[in-house]
């Protein structure tokens, strides 16, 4: 048992001797990209949805905002009218029968305490009741809000399909570890880890801009045609719900739609 643990140890600290802090990653990625930056916005609608939160979460928030507030630069993002409606890399990724008759929607951020909590408290429910049932299917689209948790998306992405969800339900359950971590890399690559990712797919994943970039740019997408400002935000067939709100809510939505 020791040696597997150093064995992965060793893993991971061979992927992260080549690689510098993450502040440097994602800025090197962004110049690529055209110097493409991200607005610290939905941070006060997200404060303004407080039902249901913990005091742990409001903790989390705060320690992200200012962890948040040496590397996000406080300048308005470039204009995407000219961005095509969706990249052919961000492919959907979608949990259940992709002929459910409920189409649900989730804008999320991997850094948001409340889309943790929706994932830990809410989903779980709509699962066993419309999902497994083939009523909803449910469609993740990535929105970080910022580098953070467009690195963890980049990651989350990287991982095949089958391994998508419970790559993504891992990150949301610990998040605070890896959102928050002056090694971020190193804790989001030994999640991976733990999902199935090979260290060769890791190193990849971590220097694939192209796809990087496509995160980034489609989340600008989505906030300027489909009217997303914070995390999460869901439609229902069309129907929003903003924020992570009690599964009572989701369940007059998807029950209207049904009937």
């Amino acid at each position: 048992m020791h040696n597997k643990d150093t064995r992965e140890q060793d893993r991971t600290m061979s992927l992260l001797e080549n690689k510098i802090a993450l502040p440097a990653i994602v800025l090197a990625v962004a110049v690529g990209v055209g110097a493409y930056l991200f607005v610290n916005e939905g941070t006060a609608p997200e404060e303004e949805m407080t039902q249901g939160s913990t005091a742990t979460e409001e903790q989390s928030a705060a320690a992200t905002e200012s962890a948040n507030a040496s590397i996000v630069p406080e300048a308005a993002a470039q204009s995407t009218d000219d961005a095509p409606e969706g990249s052919p890399l961000i492919t959907p990724r979608v949990l259940g029968d992709p002929n459910a008759p409920v189409h649900m929607i989730e804008y999320s951020s991997l850094t948001c305490p409340h889309c943790a909590s929706f994932h830990r408290e809410t989903l779980p429910l709509i699962k066993e009741r419309y999902i497994d049932t083939g009523q909803l299917r449910l469609e993740i689209r990535d929105f970080p809000l910022n580098e953070q948790a467009a690195v963890g998306a980049l990651v989350a992405r990287c991982a095949t399909e089958e391994r998508y969800f419970p790559l993504v339900e891992l990150l949301f359950a610990q998040q605070q570890r890896w959102a928050n971590s002056q090694n971020i890399v190193g804790e989001l690559a030994q999640l991976a880890s733990f999902a199935g990712m090979s260290q060769e797919t890791l190193e990849a994943c971590f220097e694939n801009q192209e796809l990087f970039a496509a995160i980034v740019e489609q989340r600008g997408v989505w906030a300027n045609t489909h009217e997303v400002s914070s995390t999460p935000t869901f439609y229902i067939n069309g129907t929003p719900v903003i924020g992570s709100q009690p599964f009572e809510d989701f369940e007059a939505v998807i029950e209207a739609e049904l009937n």
